[in-house]
């Protein structure tokens, strides 16, 4: 029979809490080698000092407790390190947009911003292949690329060439309510057969002011910000959905950095062209 530690002890060896070791029990973890009936007393084995470090840290690296009881109970090496490298590809992937948002700041903080370049422009009306749904705004990036890719291949498919660029229709309930109607569509001037969410549509003509956003979605609030601010300062806007059109998309490189987006916001018509 091995020697056992009291959780006190056992605490002062892994640098965890008794609270901590209590909740790895509680959770199924870390469970001690022996629990009084009587008392409660928890006691552990010297062998579980190693687990215990190693739980600690993949806390440490944020890992949830489910999954670390999975990397724990894999069957298998390969199984335990597949787990492993799935939470450090996150992490890594997490660390990536916090350097970008830390980034982003930091540019705004240092770095005023320039004039922006805005244009009024008449839009005409266009027939295209679109594909509408009601969504949540945190589902809307992803949504977008898979509706985006869904429309070029039913196109591609049925040879109906796009004689411009693809675009998006925003309600104004999926930016104050956090839901609401979005619609991706690809200008296609030949008749093709709708499959599964893909649908005729006719875009209607509408009056816009226009910036240009570069670059991935991450800062197209900065966009968005001063084509809001141009309007409400000129008292240009009228009601209406936001649109988009992804004059270069991720359909035409996925080099993020060449990305152009041209964001319009309906405006009175004002007689001026560019």
């Amino acid at each position: 029979m091995p020697s056992l530690l009291a959780i006190g002890d056992f605490a002062r060896a892994t640098h965890l809490t008794v609270k901590t070791l209590r909740h790895y029990h509680e959770n199924g973890l870390l469970e001690p080698a022996e629990v009084d009936t009587r008392t409660g007393y928890r006691r552990y084995t010297a062998d579980q000092i190693a687990t215990a470090h190693i739980i600690r840290r993949f806390r440490d690296l944020d890992m949830p407790l489910s999954e670390i009881r999975a990397v724990l109970t894999a069957p298998d090496l390969q199984a335990r390190n597949e787990l492993i490298v799935d939470h450090l590809n996150r992490l890594e992937s997490h660390l990536a947009r916090t350097q970008g948002v830390v980034a982003s700041l930091r540019d705004l903080l240092q770095h005023p911003a320039s004039e922006p370049q805005i244009k009024h422009c008449s839009i005409k009306a266009t027939a295209s292949a679109a594909i509408s749904e009601m969504l949540d705004v945190k589902d809307a990036l992803s949504w977008y690329q898979g509706a985006l890719a869904e429309l070029h291949a039913t196109l591609a498919a049925q040879r109906a060439p796009a004689p411009g660029p693809a675009g998006g229709i925003f309600s104004n309930a999926l930016f104050s309510d956090g839901r609401g109607e979005a619609t991706m569509f690809v200008p296609c001037d030949t008749p093709f057969r709708p499959i599964g969410r893909v649908k005729p549509m006719l875009v209607p003509a509408s009056e816009v002011a226009i910036i240009v956003h570069s670059g991935p979605p991450a800062n197209i609030d900065l966009a968005y910000g001063a084509l809001a601010k141009y309007v409400a300062q000129h008292e240009l806007a009228v009601a209406g959905p936001i649109r988009e059109h992804y004059l270069i998309s991720p359909h035409d490189t996925a080099e993020e950095s060449k990305w152009r987006t041209e964001i319009a916001w309906p405006i009175f018509p004002t007689g001026a062209r560019v």
